[in-house]
């Protein structure tokens, strides 16, 4: 069976802003509304220097499935190269209990977020966390997903299985592709909180950009991505994507 290769996009309705944050179990004080809007709802935040002048990424990883160090690598020039950061950009990484479960929903992923998670948006600094699992998604298909304005999951049962063997891409192709393509959604794009200075989103394939050749193009969601890096490099923000990156603050 044809096994896909999907990022799916899970918006979150954002919590009160009056409600005290107390979700999160290593930083009681938080405003929950920090980190509970919806995915998109921080582009600006995370693009401009205006309200944030760094950037904390925290990778929670299940023990056995630390991340690729050249992903991480590449991720973080390429959010150098689009964000006005100032004061940096940093990411972490925190080895945490592997789950018992062999699928996990989104109200898993959350639940281990709220437990786990220590980088939280204080002062000058907007942090993002992914978690990243020792299992799959309920849909066993999927690779990751972008379930709220800062966070983001990866399936590293997935990521193993289909990179670094004979006939596949390297792991750090297919980890990269998936970091920066989620971040992407993260970053309003398409059309999800950074507005789209010219007509790029294809229609038919929710937020998702129309040129086959960027990283926010739909094929990215399935088994073709995973030809293509093979021989291919890892797909970059095509010309119209990084035009409403800068539009919405960001370099």
């Amino acid at each position: 069976m044809r096994l896909f290769f999907r990022i799916l996009l899970v918006s979150i309705v954002a919590l009160s802003c009056t409600k005290s944050g107390t979700s999160y179990v290593n930083n009681p004080d938080a405003p929950d509304y920090l980190h509970n809007r919806p995915v998109g709802a921080s582009a600006k935040e995370l693009l401009a220097a205006n309200s944030f002048q760094s950037l904390k990424i925290e990778i929670l990883y299940m023990t056995g499935y630390a991340p690729d160090a050249s992903a991480i690598s590449h991720l973080q020039a390429t959010l150098e190269s689009l964000l006005n950061k100032p004061s940096g950009i940093t990411i972490i990484t925190t080895e945490i209990t592997p789950s018992s479960n062999s699928s996990l929903s989104i109200n898993d992923i959350i639940e281990i977020e709220k437990n786990k998670r220590t980088a939280f948006t204080s002062g000058g600094q907007i942090a993002v966390c992914i978690v990243y699992t020792n299992g799959s998604y309920t849909d066993a298909t999927t690779l990751g997903v972008t379930y709220k304005n800062t966070s983001v999951a990866v399936f590293g049962k997935k990521i193993q299985e289909n990179s670094g063997a004979i006939g596949q891409p390297s792991r750090t192709k297919l980890e990269a592709t998936i970091y920066e393509h989620e971040l992407g959604h993260l970053l309003g794009l398409v059309d999800l909180g950074s507005p789209m200075q010219s007509a790029h989103k294809d229609g038919q394939h929710g937020n998702h950009c129309n040129n086959s050749n960027c990283l926010m193009y739909y094929t990215a969601e399935t088994t073709s991505i995973l030809g293509f890096l093979i021989t291919g490099n890892i797909p970059s923000f095509d010309p119209n994507c990084r035009a409403d990156l800068q539009a919405n603050g960001g370099k």
